[in-house]
């Protein structure tokens, strides 16, 4: 039952309230409003005192409100009856004002039914929200950027990209747009939906759609290069291609650029079932967002360009497969250190024309392009130099001369080699060893390794350097390891090296016999040895060499 209120006791305590509080009679028209609207619609009480309440609101709510009144006062039903409903109304000047509404009945005095409202201020609870919104997408997007750090390059992560976008900030689904090689339009680059939200029918239609730049939500964010939102997908014009979304029972879109500097990398679009509001704070979280993943993306795809041709002047310095070497098994193993893309570890088997072999294995000091300058010096002069002399101190010399000749005035880089030159013969091999400041090569004879050879200083350091190289003589049963010291040198999680002994220990273990399978072994125990420790591995080198038994 409605309430009666005595009129003059009524108007003092409404007068009173904070809140704007405004009664109109059956027919629409105001009868009465307190003060309080001067303060949140700029109106005075009298001016609006006998006008339909229409009067403030906006236009697009003026269709129908009057039988939405007669129908609330004839059943005491309604759409906002009992609850608190966020509505737009109209100020004095004419700008919308948000305010909270709470409808009631009452008996006027010589009136009658009348509609009573009660207006508040809604902008500081929509502010709140929205900042408590922003915030929730700021830590959602970090979340975003935070998983897309695990991929191992820009593929993967463009991969993780839409599923992460749809957990983190609470979207059904969510599609990517790439620029074609060309950057002449955007090409369908994938779809990714929440559990239970069939996009079968979207995926198919999306497959065959491109865009131009300024065509369609993805195209007039690429135009435009900030986030574009469509709230209302069912009346969107045709100029933003929302049918297929549309057609898939999405109500609300949103779609951001994913920039590097001016760089397009890709256009995110973004879907909802459910309508969504999607203010202005939204969109800019949305662009900063898709400029901090660009960035991370860019770096990502930057470093893989950059570890392809890292990969590609590697092996340039490496040789491609291992020649066959009558009366000798060889076999060797390469792995990269840490973080170096490009390592100083060289290794090289080369036939000279007297039938003879030239091994070589070398450490240049320092990693990167200038190390790799230098190993390619080192391993061209070494192969230049063992085809005019086919001796190994000769070779070494050489490669010393020619460091000390290109690093005239630069900064100091010394390689440490071992050279042997071989010459198989059907049964015994015969060889001279020469070392500069290289960890000396392995012998097995027998059952036991012992370490051969004699170490001169490195190469590219001291104008007087002298080399000697000394016979070696590879028996069948033999076998001979040459590597570099980041073997011996790699350390454990306590840093406890592998160190000579180590190593020797490591290959006098039953089955590793065959050269593969020494050179395996020992690639292996260096991985396993670093692996979880807190050191960096160095790069590594193993040429192993065996002399089959007769």
């Amino acid at each position: 039952m409605p309430e009666t209120l005595p009129g003059a006791a009524a108007s003092s305590l409404l007068d009173s309230l904070p809140d704007t509080v405004v009664a109109a009679d059956g027919e629409g028209r105001i009868v009465y409003v307190n003060p309080a609207v001067t303060a949140l619609l700029g109106h005075d009480p009298a001016d609006v005192l006998g006008l339909p309440l229409t009067a403030i609101m906006p236009a697009r709510f003026h269709s129908g409100h009057g039988a939405h009144i007669t129908r609330f006062l004839t059943t005491g039903e309604g759409e906002l009856v009992g609850n608190i409903t966020q509505l737009p109304a109209l100020h004095a000047n004419g700008h919308e004002v948000s305010i909270d509404v709470t409808l009631g009945r009452v008996d006027l005095p010589d009136l009658g039914a009348a509609v009573v409202a009660v207006l508040r201020d809604a902008s500081t609870t929509i502010l709140l929200e929205r900042q408590l919104q922003v915030s929730r997408y700021l830590a959602a997007t970090l979340r975003v950027t935070t998983a897309l750090t695990e991929a191992p390059n820009a593929d993967v992560a463009f991969e993780h990209l839409l599923p992460n976008l749809c957990a983190e900030l609470d979207w059904d689904c969510a599609t990517l747009w790439q620029p074609d090689d060309a950057a002449q339009r955007l090409v369908y680059g994938g779809i990714f939906a929440v559990p239970g939200v069939d996009v079968a029918a979207l995926h198919a239609a999306k497959q065959t759609l491109t865009f131009h730049r300024g065509q369609g939500l993805p195209g007039v964010t690429w135009r435009r290069q900030t986030p574009q939102s469509i709230e209302d997908l069912q009346s969107a014009p045709p100029a933003y291609g929302a049918a297929a979304a549309r057609s898939a029972g999405f109500r609300t879109g949103v779609a951001f650029p994913v920039l590097r500097g001016d760089e397009l990398l890709g256009v995110c679009e973004l879907f909802t079932r459910q309508p969504r509001p999607v203010p202005p704070e939204l969109l800019e979280v949305l662009g900063n967002a898709g400029r901090q993943i660009g960035q991370f993306l860019g770096r990502l795809r930057a470093e893989s360009e950059m570890r392809e041709l890292a990969d590609t002047l590697q092996r340039s310095l490496l040789p491609a497969t291992l020649p066959t070497v009558p009366g000798l098994d060889l076999a060797a193993q390469y792995r990269p250190g840490g973080s170096a893309l490009v390592g100083g570890d060289t290794y090289d088997v080369v036939p000279l024309p007297d039938g003879r072999w030239m091994v070589l294995i070398a450490d240049v000091c320092g990693t990167g392009a200038e190390a790799a300058a230098v190993t390619a010096l080192t391993r061209h002069t070494a192969r230049a130099a063992a085809a005019g002399s086919g001796d190994p101190a000769e070779v070494l010399a050489a490669v010393h001369a020619a460091l000390l000749h290109e690093q005239a005035g630069g900064p100091l880089r010394f390689v440490t080699a071992a050279c042997l030159v071989l010459e198989p013969g059907p049964g015994t091999v015969l060889g001279r060893l020469s070392i500069a400041g290289h960890p000396r090569p392995l012998l097995r004879r027998g059952e036991g390794w012992e370490e051969v050879g004699v170490v001169h200083p490195p190469l590219g350091v001291g104008d007087d350097a002298r080399f000697e190289s000394v016979p070696l003589v590879l028996s069948p049963g033999t076998s001979l390891v040459l590597y570099t010291d980041g073997v011996t040198e790699a350390r454990d999680s306590a840093g406890v090296q592998l160190g000579e002994a180590g190593l020797i220990g490591l290959l006098s273990r039953p089955g590793a016999d065959a050269a593969d399978r020494i050179a395996e072994t020992i690639a292996s125990a260096v991985a396993a040895r670093v692996a979880g420790s807190r050191y960096e591995a160095d790069d590594l080198a193993v040429l192993a060499i065996t002399v089959p038994s007769r």
